[in-house]
């Protein structure tokens, strides 16, 4: 049985692996006013060549000159996949622009548009496939302006179609919006979950005389549990808050090295304990840059500016809920098998070895700006 369990807790831990890619997501923004919509698409370079094939000399590398020359079947592809209506009659689509863009994860078209519709819209119906008959977790994020409102919404294959009231903004279904956004990145967010397991795998255990022993009681387990949980909710919601408020701003490519660099540092704790009392103090002290990176996450999703308090809010509670969902599997199950050889050598040393060593390479790939390994053939 406990046997069994430590396999269980190793596919709880590792199973982020799998995943170890950023999801695709493309960023549609559309501007109304009066009868017309002024579209900004931006769509990921590496997608655009997964669907069309852009990298003609197929070298690796796809240059500007590679892109230039399929802006019509660029623009065919994409906005075959949207329908933007006013009524019932759909707008005809007119491309525009075409240049690229870098984002935190790559380089980006972005493809401008614009869309008459004949009459003056006080609603729109977004109709959104791209995509999604070649990558089912492919996202599409909608930020749609009109006046002074702002609308957002996640588009997915199950939520392909987005009616938008222009004039109404409905705070209750952005709060759910926001909330099930934070709950989805936490548990997809692999670095994250990651750290916190790190700082978890310990907790179940005393240090004395050089050796991991188990702990005997819950009780002071939990309290400890707490603690590091606590710590790292209150360090990441306080730069969460900052960063996406704009009173701090740092490079994302420095914002993810550091978060790869504390996840290794924290596995290799278990290994070579140098802190083995106060890890909340770490979760506090590293919590501070992963709320950097989920700032980041949140500011991809396009904030609503008149919604801005309760967006920021939602999202951040729904991190919480991600975060106490983990905890809550891991937790019971660890100090279960805490007296096992199976979860100290196997899971805690043996997992924590294999946690740097993925670790490393996210710090290099992050630092160096490159692809070290290519995660997504490794595992198919």
């Amino acid at each position: 049985m406990p046997a069994r369990l430590v396999f269980c807790l190793l596919i709880l831990v590792y199973t982020p692996l799998l995943h170890a890619h950023k999801a695709s997501d493309s960023y549609l923004t559309l501007k109304v006013a009066g009868d017309r919509i002024d579209g900004r698409w931006d769509i990921a370079l590496r997608d655009l060549d997964y669907a069309l094939g852009l990298d003609s000399d197929d070298n690796g590398e796809i240059t500007w000159g590679e892109v230039r020359r399929r802006r019509a079947a660029v623009f065919d592809y994409a906005l075959s996949r949207l329908n933007l209506s006013g009524g019932n009659p759909p707008c005809p689509q007119q491309a525009g622009d075409y240049f690229i863009d870098s984002h935190t994860d790559g380089v980006y078209a972005v493809l401008m548009f614009t869309a008459v519709c004949g009459t003056a819209l006080s609603n729109i119906g977004v109709d959104y496939s791209l995509l999604f008959d070649l990558d089912p977790q492919h996202r599409g994020l909608l930020r749609v302006e009109y006046g002074q409102a702002t609308h957002t919404a996640v588009l997915s294959p199950t939520h392909h179609n987005q009616p938008i009231e222009l004039a109404e903004v409905k705070p209750g279904a952005a709060f759910l919006q926001y909330l099930r956004e934070g709950v989805w990145h936490i548990w997809l967010g692999y670095d994250h979950i990651l750290f916190l397991l790190s700082l978890l795998f310990p907790a179940v255990l005393i240090r004395q005389e050089r050796s991991w022993r188990p702990a005997e009681q819950f009780r002071p387990v939990l309290l400890e549990v707490v603690k590091i949980v606590t710590a790292f909710t209150v360090a990441h919601s306080l730069t969460l808050s900052l960063a996406t408020l704009g009173v701090i701003e740092l490079p994302s490519r420095w914002v993810e090295s550091a978060i790869a660099a504390s996840v290794v540092l924290a596995a290799l704790n278990n290994v070579y304990p140098l802190i083995s009392k106060k890890l909340w103090l770490v979760a506090f002290g590293f919590g501070l840059i992963h709320g950097l990176g989920f700032a980041n996450v949140l500011k991809d999703l396009g904030l609503p500016n008149n919604l801005l308090i309760l967006a920021l809010l939602a999202f951040n509670l729904g991190v919480e809920a991600g975060q106490l969902a983990i905890v809550a599997a891991f937790l019971p199950a660890a100090f279960f098998l805490r007296r096992s050889w199976g979860y100290r050598q196997l899971l805690v040393h043996a997992g924590s070895v294999l946690i740097v060593c993925v670790a490393l390479i996210w710090f290099a790939e992050r630092a160096m700006n490159t692809q070290l390994v290519d995660w997504e053939s490794l595992f198919k």
